[in-house]
């Protein structure tokens, strides 16, 4: 009876042993079977916090250094100016020189707390603070008065998609190419890599664009998300941060064999962004840590400008640091693409055969 039931075993065995030898010699899924839950716990134990401790705050008028010296927290005193006026104080809200702006005057009454409604969970924190202070100060919310989770989230949305696009559907699309042998005839044809890649990536830079164009408008008028800005900058914004996300596509292909590890890859690279954005938990909130990692991404940029461009109709100069990093990171990332891919469409050299001797006898 023993032996039969150690006859019974044996094959599961072998099959559990080989599962793991390939599991072992896999070492992208082996990556993301143990770096994708530590992943998720640093995101939701450090960073899934929608309560901002801390707003950067100036304090204006007349009265700002005694207001000023009352303040409590999430109210962090950053710039008090005794000369500014509210039109200062929206100015610097504008341009997210502040999260909260205090204005006094010399009449009796409610200082008024300017709060910055484009950053969504800042502005309840402030609001809230300000409420709660018996009628010392008074809030005014801008940019998103009615302090709406769609106003914030519709252009977040727009990076989000043109992000799976370019990453995931790129990846997947070349990858595809490489499996049915097309990569390889384009290896003998007369093409730069540049060229290639340009034209591989083409189609889905118009497609993710066309994509940006439909959730925008469909936004704006389904969610009554306004449209404050210039065009032209989200534009710009809006084509740095496809060549990013596109050139991480083509990266992602040039080191998978097959889709199953082009998929695993992109979504290791999208839900980091997703959730460390700023997109679903304020950076604010995070902890520091977790902040600078956020900062890594392109998708974190994006946000700035679209936020930036829709709600508050921000200035240029306010938004050339995230457009500054996004052109660095597109050059960097196109680079890295344009390199890798040389590699896979150089044609193997042949190998230098050795002539044969010569024979006879030697005299």
């Amino acid at each position: 009876m023993a032996g039969r039931t150690k006859k019974a075993v044996a094959p599961v065995w072998a099959m559990i042993l080989k599962e793991f030898l390939e599991l072992r010699r896999d070492r992208r899924t082996m990556v993301m079977i143990i770096a994708l839950p530590l992943v998720l716990l640093v995101v939701f134990g450090y960073a899934a916090n929608f309560k901002v401790d801390d707003v950067p705050t100036q304090v204006v008028g007349p009265k700002a250094e005694q207001v000023a010296a009352r303040l409590k927290a999430p109210f962090v005193v950053k710039k008090v100016d005794p000369s500014g006026t509210s039109q200062d104080g929206k100015e610097a809200l504008r341009a997210q020189d502040a999260g909260a702006v205090v204005v006094t005057t010399d009449a009796a009454g409610p200082a008024t707390v300017l709060v910055d409604g484009s950053n969504l969970f800042s502005a309840q924190s402030a609001a809230a603070a300000a409420a709660a202070t018996g009628g010392q100060l008074k809030p005014q919310v801008l940019f998103n008065p009615g302090m709406k989770t769609s106003w914030v989230m519709v252009p977040a949305l727009v990076g989000m998609i043109m992000a799976f696009i370019g990453t995931i559907i790129t990846a997947i699309g070349l990858v595809r190419e490489r499996q049915a042998g097309t990569l390889e005839q384009l290896a003998v044809m007369p093409f730069k890599a540049s060229d290639v890649i340009v034209g591989k990536i083409a189609p889905y830079f118009v497609l993710a664009a066309f994509d940006m164009i439909l959730v925008t408008v469909l936004g704006c008028l389904l969610f009554g998300v306004p449209f404050a800005g210039n065009l032209a900058v989200l534009a710009l914004g809006a084509a740095l941060f496809l060549f990013t996300v596109l050139g991480i596509g083509v990266l992602i292909s040039s080191v998978s064999q097959n889709q199953g590890q082009a998929m695993q890859m992109a979504l290791m690279t999208m839900m980091p962004q997703i959730l460390l954005s700023g997109m679903i938990f304020p950076l604010a909130a995070m902890a520091a840590g977790v902040r600078w990692i956020g900062y890594l991404f392109p998708l974190t940029y994006f946000n700035m400008i679209s936020n930036g461009v829709m709600l508050r109709d921000a200035p240029l100069s306010s938004l050339a640091l995230p457009l500054g990093v996004l052109a660095g990171m597109a050059g960097l990332v196109f680079t890295a693409a344009v390199l890798r891919f040389r590699r896979d469409l150089a044609p193997s050299a042949p190998k230098a055969t050795r002539a044969p001797a010569a024979t006879g006898s030697a005299r």
